[in-house]
Protein backbone atom coordinates (compact mmCIF):
# COMPACT_ATOMS: atom_id res chain seq x y z
CA UNK A 1 0.00 0.00 0.00
CA UNK A 2 1.17 3.42 -0.54
CA UNK A 3 -0.31 5.73 1.87
CA UNK A 4 -0.18 9.59 1.85
CA UNK A 5 -1.62 11.23 5.20
CA UNK A 6 -2.64 15.23 4.17
CA UNK A 7 -3.09 17.72 6.36
CA UNK A 8 -5.40 21.25 5.57
CA UNK A 9 -5.78 22.72 9.15
CA UNK A 10 -7.92 20.60 10.95
CA UNK A 11 -9.03 18.70 7.76
CA UNK A 12 -7.16 15.61 7.03
CA UNK A 13 -7.57 13.89 3.79
CA UNK A 14 -5.90 10.24 2.51
CA UNK A 15 -4.16 9.23 -0.46
CA UNK A 16 -4.34 5.24 -0.45
CA UNK A 17 -2.56 3.53 -3.59
CA UNK A 18 -1.75 0.06 -4.95
CA UNK A 19 2.00 -0.11 -5.41
CA UNK A 20 1.48 -3.33 -8.52
CA UNK A 21 -1.17 -1.59 -10.18
CA UNK A 22 -0.26 2.12 -9.50
CA UNK A 23 -4.15 3.57 -8.96
CA UNK A 24 -5.18 5.25 -6.26
CA UNK A 25 -8.62 6.27 -3.98
CA UNK A 26 -8.66 10.03 -2.07
CA UNK A 27 -10.45 9.90 0.82
CA UNK A 28 -12.22 12.72 2.18
CA UNK A 29 -10.46 15.61 -0.19
CA UNK A 30 -10.49 19.49 0.39
CA UNK A 31 -10.90 22.05 -2.05
CA UNK A 32 -7.72 24.13 -1.47
CA UNK A 33 -5.54 20.81 -1.58
CA UNK A 34 -6.53 19.91 -5.28
CA UNK A 35 -2.97 20.30 -7.07
CA UNK A 36 -1.50 18.69 -3.93
CA UNK A 37 -3.34 15.72 -4.51
CA UNK A 38 -2.50 15.60 -8.01
CA UNK A 39 1.21 16.12 -7.13
CA UNK A 40 1.27 13.74 -4.64
CA UNK A 41 -0.49 10.60 -6.78
CA UNK A 42 2.03 11.84 -9.49
CA UNK A 43 5.16 11.57 -7.35
CA UNK A 44 3.95 7.88 -6.47
CA UNK A 45 3.38 7.19 -10.19
CA UNK A 46 -0.79 6.89 -8.77
CA UNK A 47 -3.49 7.35 -10.80
CA UNK A 48 -6.64 8.73 -8.71
CA UNK A 49 -9.56 6.62 -9.77
CA UNK A 50 -11.74 7.54 -7.22
CA UNK A 51 -12.93 10.67 -4.70
CA UNK A 52 -14.68 9.28 -1.46
CA UNK A 53 -16.20 11.08 0.97
CA UNK A 54 -16.93 9.70 4.12
CA UNK A 55 -20.24 11.74 4.74
CA UNK A 56 -21.33 15.03 3.61
CA UNK A 57 -19.12 17.35 5.29
CA UNK A 58 -20.43 20.61 7.05
CA UNK A 59 -17.03 21.92 8.16
CA UNK A 60 -14.49 22.11 4.54
CA UNK A 61 -15.37 21.98 1.04
CA UNK A 62 -15.31 18.85 -0.70
CA UNK A 63 -12.86 18.35 -3.82
CA UNK A 64 -14.69 15.44 -4.92
CA UNK A 65 -16.88 17.01 -7.23
CA UNK A 66 -14.36 19.44 -8.89
CA UNK A 67 -11.80 15.65 -9.13
CA UNK A 68 -14.57 13.99 -10.65
CA UNK A 69 -15.21 16.77 -13.56
CA UNK A 70 -11.27 17.39 -13.99
CA UNK A 71 -9.73 13.13 -13.75
CA UNK A 72 -13.56 11.96 -14.90
CA UNK A 73 -13.60 9.85 -11.77
CA UNK A 74 -16.88 8.44 -10.37
CA UNK A 75 -17.72 9.98 -6.62
CA UNK A 76 -18.02 7.56 -4.27
CA UNK A 77 -20.50 8.07 -1.00
CA UNK A 78 -22.86 5.92 1.05
CA UNK A 79 -26.08 5.17 -0.72
CA UNK A 80 -27.59 7.40 2.22
CA UNK A 81 -26.32 10.29 1.15
CA UNK A 82 -28.10 12.98 -0.74
CA UNK A 83 -25.50 14.66 -2.85
CA UNK A 84 -26.79 14.69 -6.74
CA UNK A 85 -23.87 14.02 -8.20
CA UNK A 86 -22.55 10.76 -6.61
CA UNK A 87 -21.76 8.31 -9.20
CA UNK A 88 -21.02 5.04 -6.97
CA UNK A 89 -23.45 4.77 -4.57
CA UNK A 90 -22.00 2.41 -1.65
CA UNK A 91 -23.94 -0.07 1.04
CA UNK A 92 -22.79 -1.47 3.70
CA UNK A 93 -20.31 -4.44 3.53
CA UNK A 94 -19.88 -3.91 0.37
CA UNK A 95 -15.88 -2.97 -1.21
CA UNK A 96 -13.90 -0.51 -3.34
CA UNK A 97 -11.41 -2.20 -5.32
CA UNK A 98 -8.43 -0.23 -5.89
CA UNK A 99 -5.94 -2.46 -7.45
CA UNK A 100 -5.07 -4.85 -5.10
CA UNK A 101 -6.43 -3.21 -1.85
CA UNK A 102 -9.79 -3.99 -0.79
CA UNK A 103 -11.80 -0.89 0.63
CA UNK A 104 -14.86 -2.44 3.15
CA UNK A 105 -17.68 -0.23 3.53
CA UNK A 106 -19.15 0.50 7.11
CA UNK A 107 -22.20 2.34 7.34
CA UNK A 108 -21.71 4.30 10.48
CA UNK A 109 -24.69 6.88 10.80
CA UNK A 110 -24.90 9.34 13.76
CA UNK A 111 -22.80 12.43 12.69
CA UNK A 112 -24.86 12.28 9.74
CA UNK A 113 -27.28 9.65 8.29
CA UNK A 114 -24.94 8.97 5.37
CA UNK A 115 -21.67 8.33 7.92
CA UNK A 116 -19.27 5.66 6.47
CA UNK A 117 -15.98 4.48 7.59
CA UNK A 118 -13.63 2.50 5.15
CA UNK A 119 -11.58 -0.72 6.62
CA UNK A 120 -8.47 -1.28 4.65
CA UNK A 121 -5.73 -3.77 6.12
CA UNK A 122 -4.78 -3.00 9.28
CA UNK A 123 -6.40 0.52 9.08
CA UNK A 124 -10.01 2.35 9.15
CA UNK A 125 -10.41 5.45 8.12
CA UNK A 126 -13.58 6.77 10.40
CA UNK A 127 -14.48 10.30 8.92
CA UNK A 128 -16.17 12.26 11.83
CA UNK A 129 -17.89 9.32 13.54
CA UNK A 130 -14.48 8.50 15.60
CA UNK A 131 -12.02 11.31 16.26
CA UNK A 132 -9.06 11.06 17.81
CA UNK A 133 -10.00 12.42 21.77
CA UNK A 134 -13.30 12.89 20.64
CA UNK A 135 -16.69 11.78 18.63
CA UNK A 136 -18.49 13.51 15.58
CA UNK A 137 -21.18 15.60 16.56
CA UNK A 138 -24.84 14.96 16.16
CA UNK A 139 -26.36 18.17 16.29
CA UNK A 140 -25.75 18.92 12.74
CA UNK A 141 -28.20 18.20 9.64
CA UNK A 142 -29.27 14.31 10.18
CA UNK A 143 -27.37 13.91 13.38
CA UNK A 144 -28.94 11.18 15.53
CA UNK A 145 -26.67 10.27 18.79
CA UNK A 146 -28.92 7.02 19.26
CA UNK A 147 -27.40 6.05 15.99
CA UNK A 148 -24.28 7.37 16.83
CA UNK A 149 -23.90 4.80 19.95
CA UNK A 150 -24.52 2.17 18.16
CA UNK A 151 -22.22 2.72 15.29
CA UNK A 152 -19.07 2.90 17.71
CA UNK A 153 -20.28 0.45 20.08
CA UNK A 154 -21.82 -2.11 17.63
CA UNK A 155 -19.66 -1.55 14.90
CA UNK A 156 -16.58 0.39 15.27
CA UNK A 157 -15.33 -0.51 18.97
CA UNK A 158 -15.82 -4.32 18.33
CA UNK A 159 -12.51 -4.23 15.75
CA UNK A 160 -9.51 -5.43 16.87
CA UNK A 161 -7.52 -2.97 18.90
CA UNK A 162 -4.91 -2.27 17.33
CA UNK A 163 -6.89 -1.33 14.17
CA UNK A 164 -4.97 2.39 13.26
CA UNK A 165 -7.58 5.24 13.54
CA UNK A 166 -7.56 7.64 10.69
CA UNK A 167 -10.22 10.41 11.11
CA UNK A 168 -11.28 13.21 8.89
CA UNK A 169 -10.55 16.09 11.38
CA UNK A 170 -8.33 16.18 13.98
CA UNK A 171 -7.43 19.98 14.82
CA UNK A 172 -4.47 19.66 17.59
CA UNK A 173 -1.83 17.86 14.90
CA UNK A 174 -2.14 14.48 15.87
CA UNK A 175 -1.98 12.15 13.00
CA UNK A 176 -3.80 8.85 14.23
CA UNK A 177 -4.85 6.84 17.21
CA UNK A 178 -6.23 3.08 17.47
CA UNK A 179 -9.14 1.55 18.59
CA UNK A 180 -7.81 0.37 21.77
CA UNK A 181 -5.86 3.73 22.16
CA UNK A 182 -9.47 5.35 21.65
CA UNK A 183 -11.33 3.07 24.29
CA UNK A 184 -8.90 3.59 26.73
CA UNK A 185 -8.45 7.58 26.51
CA UNK A 186 -11.17 8.83 24.76
CA UNK A 187 -13.55 10.90 27.13
CA UNK A 188 -16.88 10.27 25.07
CA UNK A 189 -16.70 6.30 25.24
CA UNK A 190 -16.50 6.15 28.82
CA UNK A 191 -19.99 6.42 28.99
CA UNK A 192 -20.81 3.31 27.95
CA UNK A 193 -24.04 3.44 28.93
CA UNK A 194 -26.66 4.42 26.01
CA UNK A 195 -28.53 6.90 27.78
CA UNK A 196 -25.77 8.62 29.79
CA UNK A 197 -23.73 8.78 26.32
CA UNK A 198 -26.84 10.12 24.37
CA UNK A 199 -27.26 12.79 27.04
CA UNK A 200 -23.68 13.69 26.86
CA UNK A 201 -24.20 14.09 23.11
CA UNK A 202 -27.13 16.41 23.79
CA UNK A 203 -25.19 18.52 26.14
CA UNK A 204 -22.34 19.12 24.42
CA UNK A 205 -23.14 23.16 23.55
CA UNK A 206 -20.49 23.43 20.66
CA UNK A 207 -20.17 26.23 18.70
CA UNK A 208 -21.12 26.09 14.87
CA UNK A 209 -18.08 25.43 11.99
CA UNK A 210 -17.77 29.02 10.34
CA UNK A 211 -18.85 27.86 6.98
CA UNK A 212 -21.31 25.84 7.63
CA UNK A 213 -24.40 26.93 5.62
CA UNK A 214 -21.88 27.81 2.49
CA UNK A 215 -19.78 24.50 3.19
CA UNK A 216 -23.34 22.14 3.04
CA UNK A 217 -24.35 24.48 0.10
CA UNK A 218 -21.64 23.38 -1.28
CA UNK A 219 -20.94 19.95 -0.52
CA UNK A 220 -24.46 19.04 -1.50
CA UNK A 221 -24.80 20.76 -4.85
CA UNK A 222 -21.19 20.71 -6.44
CA UNK A 223 -21.19 24.39 -6.86
CA UNK A 224 -18.59 26.62 -5.89
CA UNK A 225 -17.46 28.75 -2.81
CA UNK A 226 -16.78 32.29 -2.81
CA UNK A 227 -12.74 31.19 -2.61
CA UNK A 228 -13.76 29.26 -5.33
CA UNK A 229 -14.83 32.06 -7.79
CA UNK A 230 -12.40 34.67 -6.53
CA UNK A 231 -9.27 32.20 -6.96
CA UNK A 232 -10.79 31.47 -10.98
CA UNK A 233 -11.41 35.14 -11.76
CA UNK A 234 -7.39 35.98 -10.42
CA UNK A 235 -6.18 33.72 -12.76
CA UNK A 236 -7.60 35.67 -15.41
CA UNK A 237 -7.37 38.85 -14.23
CA UNK A 238 -3.95 40.91 -14.20
CA UNK A 239 -3.35 43.30 -11.53
CA UNK A 240 -2.08 46.87 -11.00
CA UNK A 241 -0.27 47.61 -7.98
CA UNK A 242 -0.92 51.09 -5.78
CA UNK A 243 2.53 52.93 -7.27
CA UNK A 244 1.66 52.23 -10.73
CA UNK A 245 -1.95 53.31 -10.44
CA UNK A 246 -0.57 56.11 -8.55
CA UNK A 247 1.98 57.39 -10.98
CA UNK A 248 -0.21 56.79 -13.98
CA UNK A 249 -2.91 59.48 -12.35
CA UNK A 250 0.12 61.87 -11.82
CA UNK A 251 0.65 61.93 -15.53
CA UNK A 252 -3.06 62.07 -16.52
CA UNK A 253 -3.39 58.58 -18.25
CA UNK A 254 -5.92 59.02 -20.71
CA UNK A 255 -5.86 55.56 -21.96
CA UNK A 256 -6.83 54.37 -18.25
CA UNK A 257 -10.29 54.41 -17.11
CA UNK A 258 -10.52 53.57 -13.16
CA UNK A 259 -14.03 51.42 -12.43
CA UNK A 260 -14.96 51.97 -8.47
CA UNK A 261 -17.32 49.09 -8.14
CA UNK A 262 -18.25 49.63 -4.88
CA UNK A 263 -22.04 51.10 -3.75
CA UNK A 264 -22.58 54.74 -3.98
CA UNK A 265 -22.45 55.90 -0.24
CA UNK A 266 -18.63 54.15 -0.18
CA UNK A 267 -17.39 55.69 -3.33
CA UNK A 268 -18.77 58.96 -1.81
CA UNK A 269 -17.26 58.80 1.49
CA UNK A 270 -13.77 58.16 -0.86
CA UNK A 271 -12.37 57.39 -3.76
CA UNK A 272 -9.27 57.49 -5.87
CA UNK A 273 -9.34 60.64 -8.04
CA UNK A 274 -11.23 60.67 -10.97
CA UNK A 275 -12.46 57.34 -10.76
CA UNK A 276 -15.96 56.61 -12.34
CA UNK A 277 -18.39 54.63 -10.52
CA UNK A 278 -20.22 52.02 -11.88
CA UNK A 279 -21.22 49.47 -8.65
CA UNK A 280 -20.94 45.86 -9.35
CA UNK A 281 -24.17 44.79 -8.70
CA UNK A 282 -25.03 46.73 -12.27
CA UNK A 283 -22.29 46.33 -13.96
CA UNK A 284 -23.32 44.17 -16.73
CA UNK A 285 -26.53 46.37 -17.35
CA UNK A 286 -24.81 49.25 -17.84
CA UNK A 287 -21.43 48.39 -19.26
CA UNK A 288 -22.49 49.66 -22.69
CA UNK A 289 -23.66 52.88 -21.89
CA UNK A 290 -21.14 53.60 -19.30
CA UNK A 291 -17.67 52.06 -21.10
CA UNK A 292 -18.61 52.13 -25.00
CA UNK A 293 -15.05 51.57 -25.89
CA UNK A 294 -13.37 48.61 -24.96
CA UNK A 295 -10.06 48.64 -26.21
CA UNK A 296 -9.46 51.18 -23.19
CA UNK A 297 -7.77 49.85 -20.28
CA UNK A 298 -9.79 49.80 -17.08
CA UNK A 299 -8.68 49.27 -13.85
CA UNK A 300 -11.68 47.90 -11.31
CA UNK A 301 -11.18 48.59 -7.62
CA UNK A 302 -13.33 48.27 -4.71
CA UNK A 303 -12.44 47.88 -0.58
CA UNK A 304 -10.15 44.94 -0.05
CA UNK A 305 -9.82 44.17 -4.34
CA UNK A 306 -12.30 41.01 -4.26
CA UNK A 307 -14.99 42.21 -6.00
CA UNK A 308 -12.69 44.41 -8.50
CA UNK A 309 -11.63 40.83 -9.43
CA UNK A 310 -14.70 39.71 -9.74
CA UNK A 311 -15.58 42.86 -12.22
CA UNK A 312 -12.34 42.52 -13.95
CA UNK A 313 -13.17 38.82 -15.03
CA UNK A 314 -16.76 39.77 -15.49
CA UNK A 315 -15.67 42.46 -18.01
CA UNK A 316 -12.97 40.18 -19.84
CA UNK A 317 -15.49 37.84 -20.81
CA UNK A 318 -17.21 40.52 -22.06
CA UNK A 319 -14.77 41.63 -24.74
CA UNK A 320 -12.87 44.15 -22.35
CA UNK A 321 -9.36 42.56 -22.87
CA UNK A 322 -7.17 45.38 -20.99
CA UNK A 323 -9.55 45.03 -17.73
CA UNK A 324 -6.92 44.78 -14.53
CA UNK A 325 -7.66 44.96 -11.06
CA UNK A 326 -6.12 47.42 -8.50
CA UNK A 327 -4.17 45.17 -5.65
CA UNK A 328 -5.16 45.55 -2.39
CA UNK A 329 -8.28 47.43 -2.85
CA UNK A 330 -8.83 50.87 -1.30
CA UNK A 331 -8.10 49.97 2.03
CA UNK A 332 -4.30 49.20 0.78
CA UNK A 333 -4.60 53.08 -0.97
CA UNK A 334 -5.48 54.74 1.83
CA UNK A 335 -3.19 53.01 3.85
CA UNK A 336 -0.16 53.79 1.71
CA UNK A 337 -1.67 57.69 2.07
CA UNK A 338 -2.26 58.37 -1.46
CA UNK A 339 -4.65 60.96 -2.48
CA UNK A 340 -8.89 60.30 -2.30
CA UNK A 341 -11.51 62.46 -3.51
CA UNK A 342 -15.19 62.87 -1.39
CA UNK A 343 -18.53 63.23 -2.99
CA UNK A 344 -20.74 62.43 -5.76
CA UNK A 345 -18.91 61.56 -9.04
CA UNK A 346 -18.18 64.36 -11.12
CA UNK A 347 -20.64 64.82 -14.48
Amino acid sequence: MIFEQIATEGCQSYLVGCEETGVAALIDPEIRQLDHYLGTAARHGLRIRYAIDTHTHADHFSAAAQLARQLNIPVAMHRASRVPFVTLALGDGEMIVVGNLRLQVLHTPGHTADSMCLLVEDRLFTGDTLLIGGTGRTDLPTGDAEALYDSLYNRVLRLDPATKVFPAHDYKGRSRSTIGQELKDNPRLQARDRAAFVEMMHNLNLTMPTHITEALRINLSGGKSVAQLLAEAAATVPFMSLAELKARIERADDDLIVLDVRERDAYEAGHIPGAQLLPRGQLELRVNDALPDPTRRILACCDFGRISTLAAATLRQMGFQRAVALDGGMKAWREAGYPIERGAQSA
